[in-house]
């Protein structure tokens, strides 16, 4: 299902300059299952039948109090579903205890289970082409097969950017290193 802030070709932006695909912002709401989204609309619709229908208010000056108050809850309550269903995709993602995960965001009030998540969650793994180790995407190498995964300095061995000509750290040329081919790949 497409959804506005998703594109066809897997949500994502491409740069007419270099022809490199840049993740967008609005990639995590992607991430929002479907029934998250019709389960927010229906309690955004259930909070305003509540002020509008069941408590209604005969009094004609309390009716910019009722919408204010109408919004206000609906758009709350309809956050923490969307967050809710987040959380659920977003756990499976990371390899974390979804049970755990989700009985937290619900029963913490307030919204609070939701920042305690976004605190405490794992980074997301990749894996290694070479071998299929799950790694961290901060690694230049895998440290299973040593596998070069991002572009490092050959004299210190820190991290570069793919478009630096010499090492922010210690000023070697880079040009000099011997670069793996898929690396070299992208600088051209």
């Amino acid at each position: 299902m497409t959804f506005p802030w998703t594109t066809k070709d897997g949500a994502v932006d491409q740069t007419a300059d270099s022809g490199h695909r840049v993740p967008r912002a609005s990639d995590d709401l992607g991430m929002i299952p479907t029934w998250a989204i019709v389960l927010a609309i229906v309690a955004f619709a259930a909070m305003q039948y509540l002020f509008h229908g069941v408590m209604p208010h005969r009094k004609a000056e309390l009716l910019p109090m009722r919408l204010l108050m109408g919004f206000t809850w609906g758009t709350l309550v309809a956050s923490m579903v969307l967050i809710v269903g987040y959380v659920s995709r977003d756990v499976k993602r990371r390899n974390m205890s979804s049970p755990l995960w989700m009985m937290i965001v619900i029963l913490m009030p307030g919204g609070i289970g939701a920042v305690v998540y976004f605190l405490l969650r794992q980074p997301i793994l990749s894996r290694c082409p070479h071998c299929s180790t799950e790694i961290a995407s901060s690694y230049n190498f895998c440290p299973q097969c040593q596998f070069q995964m991002a572009p490092v300095c050959g004299q210190c061995f820190r991290g570069v950017e793919i478009t630096d000509v010499y090492c922010k750290q210690c000023g070697h040329d880079l040009q000099e290193d011997q670069v793996p081919a898929r690396l070299k790949a992208f600088r051209d």
